[in-house]
């Protein structure tokens, strides 16, 4: 299981919007393949950065299947105009301690 961190900065103002953006386009990303479950959270310190994570089964579910398809053109759709800069993303993998 692979965790895709998307930082993203949005213009100051559109937090409601942008929010909204997001939980519309949740339904995008879960009936996507490999797609395990969206979550967004909102920085604290910095209420214009929000980090979106997203469980995928592979990275290639995300960077071909998912980045290819028209899903993933709606959802820039709903939400690239409330974005500041172009988001910042990574993937991660859980590290096992113990």
């Amino acid at each position: 299981m692979f965790t895709e961190i998307a930082q993203i900065e949005i213009k100051d103002g559109s937090n409601a919007a942008f929010e909204a953006g997001v939980a519309k386009a949740k339904p995008l990303f879960l009936r996507a393949k490999g797609c395990k479950g969206v979550t967004l959270h909102k920085s604290v310190e910095h209420p214009t950065r929000y980090r979106l994570y997203v469980l995928w089964e592979t990275v290639e579910n995300h960077m071909v299947d998912f980045r290819e398809s028209a899903d993933f053109q709606e959802w820039r759709t709903l939400v690239s105009s409330h974005f500041a800069q172009p988001p910042q993303v990574e993937h991660t993998v859980d590290v096992k301690l113990g």
